[in-house]
């Protein structure tokens, strides 16, 4: 017979297996570590064009761009990011559902992606129709990529990792505090999509990650 500390200890096990079997753990720590990485290396390139853009006061002879121009550019630097990043999350995730010897796609990923899609692309057809308005509006896209994007992430918390959902509130409350600080959009995002990414992601491999190599 087992003893009632040994029936609790197993019932534990069976519990915590359960909750594993229904969550997204194939998330690897190094994805939000490169996503961070990317999204400074994107940030410092925008940032070289938006000040040409902004810097009326440089001499006749300096090469200004127009709105549509910049829009064009930041647009293509953010899908560069995106794209970069769900490539680095693929392969280190796949990478990682391999060495533990389960299936990368399944019923918990789909519900993931699902739950997370819907606020994305919410956001990013908010974000484009904002454009399309005219840069009256350009100063709102920072705080509304990082709200949906915030939201995006709580939705899809309860499928994979805790601190995805306190990565998600993070970016919210960074999000609702460009609105109050116009001209700093820039800072906003770079701080979100850059620092929080990679301490997110030094904070996931520390936690799931290096204690079981």
């Amino acid at each position: 017979m087992l003893s009632q500390k040994d029936q609790l200890e197993s019932i534990q096990d069976i519990r915590k297996m359960m909750q594993e079997s229904s969550k997204f753990l194939s998330l690897s720590g190094f994805s939000g570590i490169f996503a961070g990485v990317y999204a400074l290396i994107g940030a410092f390139v925008g940032n070289s064009y938006l000040i040409n853009y902004l810097d009326y006061s440089r001499s006749v002879s300096c090469i200004n761009y127009s709105y549509s121009e910049v829009i064009r550019i930041v647009i293509l630097i953010c899908s560069c990011v995106l794209i970069l990043s769900i490539i680095t999350a693929f392969y280190f995730s796949k990478r990682k559902a391999t060495k533990n010897g389960v299936k990368l796609f399944d019923k918990t990923t789909l519900k993931l992606l699902t739950n997370m899609a819907i606020p994305l692309l919410t956001g990013g057809i908010f974000c484009l129709s904002l454009l399309l308005h005219g840069k009256g509006y350009i100063f709102l896209i920072s705080p509304i990529m990082l709200i949906f994007y915030g939201l995006a992430l709580i939705n899809g918390s309860k499928y994979t990792y805790h601190e995805i959902k306190i990565l998600g509130y993070l970016e919210i409350i960074l999000g609702l505090l460009s609105v109050f600080y116009i001209g700093y959009g820039l800072l906003f995002w770079t701080i979100g999509f850059g620092f929080l990414h990679i301490i997110y992601g030094v904070l996931v491999w520390f936690k799931h990650e290096k204690r079981k190599l």
